[in-house]
């Protein structure tokens, strides 16, 4: 049986028990936080422009994968901007006065980080327009023929957006914005820096060794490294008195069903399942999630993305094929091949 994408160890998306972690492991300033140098640099003069103005920083759009560390950036810039951080999502503002309310809370200063941006109905846009721009909310009072508009005047305040589908926000949305990075995967070495960081204030002994294996198995996402990191700690408090070396690491990881380049069996199944059913490829999505008792749209927006990443498979015209690299890390031969690739 497939592990559903919620319980999948090696999953982008923040569960429950990542947010307590999280919160511990997340850096306050922008000199301990690891990776995305060119965005960190820029921030850094945004910011320390804005304070000698005396004023908020513009509006920011943070963009790119899940995992990768936009609600800790926002969560620096409130830090930097000793500003108070109100923090929501956008399937929670479901009305008008769902925003209204949020927005006539804020005082001077204060910034608000909405996460999954791409998610707020186009109702909520419109009321978010003339808030981010003017600084005024626009609401109506009364109903029918008598009904009126009343602006009501806010607080010089930011909004933060994040979001992981940059194309479903809406042109209008995106042009209030003062400001838009985009967030990259990190490089292996930079994962390993964080697993170190995290273990150091975690109190937990870990080897140079160790701390490569995970960040090699982590998929370039510091949430999933952090994950990994919680998980190998665990198997090494009940086997080796809390002490991380790469045998432990080595143990947990193949306990969890996570191999060298950080595929679960999910992954795997996917790719086997194209080969041994479908002879490598192509194949439509739909087949393939019949095959594995699988949505489609799961297949294409949680597991693709990083099989086709680390160059393991390809999207064709006539659908998906398997790459002669995903056979050699199977230890498979490719079709018509004497030898693996």
């Amino acid at each position: 049986m497939i592990e559903s994408q919620e319980n999948r160890v090696v999953s982008k998306s923040c569960r429950q028990e990542d947010l307590s972690l999280d919160k511990k492991l997340r850096p306050q300033k922008l000199d301990n936080f690891i990776g995305q140098e060119r965005i960190k640099e820029n921030l850094d003069i945004f910011i320390e422009a804005a304070k000698k103005r005396e004023e908020s920083i513009e509006h920011v759009l943070l963009y790119g994968p899940p995992g990768i560390g936009k609600t800790t950036l926002a969560s620096i810039i409130a830090n930097m901007m000793e500003a108070n951080l109100k923090i929501t999502a956008g399937p929670a503002i479901e009305r008008s006065g769902d925003l209204a309310s949020l927005l006539t809370n804020l005082e001077e200063g204060d910034i608000l980080f909405i996460d999954e941006m791409h998610r707020l109905n186009k109702t909520i846009e419109e009321v978010l327009y003339p808030a981010m721009e003017d600084y005024a909310l626009d609401i109506m009072v009364g109903k029918g023929p008598a009904a009126k508009s009343l602006r009501l005047d806010l607080p010089r305040f930011t909004v933060i957006g994040a979001t992981t589908r940059m194309a479903l926000l809406s042109s209008p949305l995106r042009d209030r914005f003062g400001a838009t990075y985009r967030l990259d995967f990190y490089e292996n070495n930079e994962i390993q820096k964080i697993v170190e960081q995290s273990a150091q204030i975690l109190n937990v002994k870990l080897d140079q060794t160790s701390a490569e294996e995970i960040a090699r198995c982590a998929r370039r996402t510091p949430r999933i490294a952090n994950r990994l990191l919680k998980r190998v700690r665990d198997f090494a408090e009940v086997k080796n008195q809390g002490v991380i070396n790469l045998d432990i690491t080595k143990q947990a990881l193949n306990a969890l069903a996570v191999d060298k380049l950080g595929l679960d069996e999910t992954d795997r199944k996917i790719l086997d399942a194209i080969i041994n059913k479908f002879n490598g490829g192509p194949v439509g999505v739909k087949a393939i999630s019949a095959t594995i008792s699988e949505e489609a749209d799961t297949i294409e927006d949680v597991y693709e993305p990083y099989l086709m990443q680390i160059g393991f498979l390809h999207r064709t015209p006539k659908g998906r094929e398997v790459t002669k690299h995903a056979y050699a890390h199977l230890g498979m031969k490719p079709p018509g091949d004497s030898t693996l690739l």
